[in-house]
């Protein structure tokens, strides 16, 4: 190294990785260390739920870079680490054995924690929350063995891990406060649809519902209570009610936060000389005009490259819309856009829904697109993203013969 600058990366996702990727491609010769909190080299979380979980891909797949990569790259990569402190004056980390490193630019990727439910029963062994590597082993182990589990939350996450139990033949009950799955997300027209899918699956949904209590017998849980009493019964139960955003760091130190860390359109938070990138960034978008926190791999995949020019000094912003895909037995989906709920107006649906070979288009009341869904159709996501913000006759939107 030439330089005496030296950048720290809080965080040991695909966001951390990425961005000392980007650090090293932009050439700078400084020091980059890497504090992860994981024993694992970076990874990203999306096979976590999808194809490892299914058994298809090991964790040397979705591994972002090998061992050898930090070490040809001069990065000092410490795992099982965490940061317990920040000091934007003295411009230093502190680490859980009371020492300090400084630093010339930090960022931060400290990623998501999975919310709980402050019920009784919620801290029994056989109940599960899905983020790390640990996590999607322990339930391929789960449906080598259990019959029956029930799912709290019909959101992302729970509803791939009930198409993976569901293919491994464990018996699944889904129940979720909304009157449909992904209802924030989707609305009420496209959750319907995954209602539709899941169904035809096998999975017992349970909608409008509370759970009150997590039931045990001898400290290990067997169900659960609803809101009316009734015990639906469970060989183990999973959690899966949205990720919290890791800001305590940040906002223990001082910096500009709401939901998630505030950044503006260069990702640099309240003190200029920290980033903040991924699920916890909540950034001022310059394209949407809004504040926005997105929690999915594209955000971690794509925002380190502009979180590393701007810690060079460089004049950078993020633009790309929000973009997540899923897959779900045999239904393979990709979303571009945002659309809040109460954002739009309709949703215009083009191709066959009852096959579930589709493109859906969220459009507001003066016809611009805001967001755009194709299920089972590919290659149009180039073509979705050209249209959002574009205003649109809705019917011609619809017409599978008119070229998008």
């Amino acid at each position: 190294m030439t330089s005496d600058r030296r950048f720290v990366i809080v965080g040991g996702g695909l966001a951390a990785a990425k961005l000392a990727e980007a650090l090293r491609d932009n050439d700078f010769d400084g020091a980059v260390t890497v504090i992860a909190a994981e024993e694992h080299l970076p990874y990203e979380r999306p096979p976590l739920s999808k194809e490892h979980l299914a058994g298809k891909k090991a964790l040397a797949d979705f591994t972002v870079d090998p061992a050898q990569w930090y070490r040809d790259h001069h990065i000092d990569l410490r795992l099982g680490t965490t940061v317990t402190a920040i000091d934007p004056v003295a411009k230093t980390v502190t680490l859980p054995d009371d020492s300090t490193l400084p630093y010339t630019k930090l960022a931060l990727a400290t990623g998501s924690t999975p919310r709980r439910v402050p019920i009784p029963g919620a801290e029994a062994p056989n109940v599960y929350t899905l983020r790390t590597i640990a996590d999607s082993d322990t339930l391929i182990d789960l449906f080598g063995k259990a019959r029956r589990i029930v799912i709290i939350g019909a959101g992302w996450i729970g509803l791939e891990v009930a198409a993976a139990a569901r293919a491994a033949r464990v018996e699944v009950t889904i129940v979720e406060t909304a009157e449909l799955p992904l209802l924030g997300a989707l609305g009420p027209e496209m959750g319907a649809v995954f209602a539709d899918l899941h169904r035809a699956h096998g999975v017992d949904f349970r909608f409008d519902t509370q759970v009150t209590e997590i039931v045990t017998h001898d400290e290990t849980a067997t169900g659960v209570r609803l809101g009316d009493g009734s015990v639906v019964d469970a060989d183990a139960v999973l959690v899966a009610v949205g990720a919290r955003p890791n800001i305590e760091l940040a906002a223990d130190a001082g910096l500009a936060v709401d939901g998630g860390v505030l950044v503006d359109a260069s990702l640099a938070t309240s003190d200029p000389d920290i980033v903040a990138v991924g699920d916890i960034a909540e950034q001022q978008h310059p394209v949407l005009g809004r504040r926005i926190r997105v929690e999915h791999w594209a955000t971690a995949l794509n925002q380190p490259a502009v979180a590393a020019a701007t810690m060079l000094g460089k004049s950078a912003s993020y633009d790309r819309m929000p973009y997540f895909f899923t897959d779900q037995y045999d239904l393979g989906m990709e979303y571009t856009g945002y659309a809040a709920p109460g954002d739009y107006a309709r949703v215009v649906v083009r191709g066959d829904l009852a096959k579930r070979e589709f493109v859906a288009f969220w459009v507001d009341a003066d016809n611009r697109v805001l967001a755009g869904m194709n299920v089972n159709v590919w290659d149009v996501t180039e073509r979705i993203k050209d249209l959002i913000g574009e205003q649109v006759d809705p019917e011609r939107l619809a017409d599978t013969t008119a070229p998008l």
